[in-house]
């Protein structure tokens, strides 16, 4: 029986796009695109080489939200990550659910908790938070919880600004 390498495949389809292979161990591979090449090599890995979606997890870093969309090869023992980086401070990216249906509602809650907008999302409606949560608040951005006050030199300057009131009171 011959085992397919979705490694293999993926850097012979997509040669030009890949920004970065990081294998941490033989059944965990990370393959860095950029953010426009998310959802074609979604497609290639869900619908081509017959992987299973997991799920899309994200992480707010002060470039800007990581993304990994996660896809399991039980027969072969690997999961394949696509990894890609949104820059702040308004995420964006195309949405996967066109070809992943399943990733509908995990990019519903990662746009509530982190504000990333998925671009032809069919239904990108408030999930996780209470109707009472303030709009274009989101608690998992490192900002709401004052990790990273500021992303840019004018958001420093504002941070400093407030805390400079906060002092002078």
């Amino acid at each position: 029986m011959i085992k397919l390498d979705p490694v293999e495949k993926v850097k012979e389809r997509f040669p030009d796009r890949i920004v970065e292979i990081l294998e941490k161990s033989p059944q965990r591979i990370y393959i860095t695109v950029g953010k426009e090449d998310v959802k074609e090599l979604g497609r290639y890995l869900f619908q081509d080489l017959q992987a299973r979606f997991v799920t899309v997890s994200a992480l707010d870093t002060r470039p800007g939200i990581e993304m990994l969309y996660h896809f399991s090869f039980e027969a072969l023992g690997k999961e394949v990550s696509i990894r890609t980086l949104i820059p702040m401070p308004s995420p964006e990216i195309e949405s996967i659910t066109s070809v992943v249906p399943a990733a509908e509602y995990i990019e519903r809650e990662i746009h509530d908790i982190l504000g990333v907008e998925f671009r032809n999302h069919p239904n990108l409606e408030r999930f996780l938070l209470a109707d009472d949560w303030p709009e274009g608040e989101y608690p998992l951005r490192k900002e709401h919880k004052g990790q990273f006050p500021y992303r840019n030199e004018e958001g420093k300057n504002m941070f400093r600004d407030n805390i400079r009131k906060r002092v002078e009171k």
